[in-house]
């Protein structure tokens, strides 16, 4: 198996100062490495609740947190790796066949998913035991 997690990486976001307020946008296949399909956001995440706990099969996803903080645990089958995203002009790129989770959410956090396909039911792993097999499979 080889190892995915260093497809999975931050990407500052183009960012326009103004006294007024600062703006940041995001283009597909421009600023992030594919078309923009869906976008999805999480908020009022009570304390000490997680998310996510799956993997996709070809989906790619960029997630910024929008307004607060959170944790992903990445886990590519081979090694985890925990990322704290703060910031709403850096997000982070998942691959495909990479195990997330989302933890430390911080009051009043929102998390912004923008992803390369609709939702598809028939792309999740979300047993943890099964994503393995098929993690190992593909090599």
């Amino acid at each position: 198996m080889k190892p995915l997690l260093d497809c999975c990486e931050m990407i500052d976001l183009p960012r326009i100062h103004d006294p007024r307020g600062n703006l940041t946008f995001i283009e597909g296949e421009r600023h992030i490495p594919f078309a923009i399909e869906r976008v999805y956001y999480l908020y009022d995440v009570p304390g000490g609740s997680e998310r996510g706990g799956h993997a996709h099969r070809g989906l790619q996803q960029l997630m910024i947190a929008m307004s607060g903080s959170f944790d992903v645990v990445l886990d590519d089958g081979i090694s985890r790796r925990r990322v704290h995203l703060n910031r709403s002009y850096r997000g982070l790129y998942i691959c495909p066949m990479i195990w997330r989770e989302l933890d430390n959410f911080s009051s009043g956090s929102v998390c912004m998913v923008l992803a390369s396909q609709r939702y598809d039911e028939a792309d999740y792993h979300r047993d943890y035991e099964t994503y393995l097999v098929d993690r190992k499979r593909i090599g």
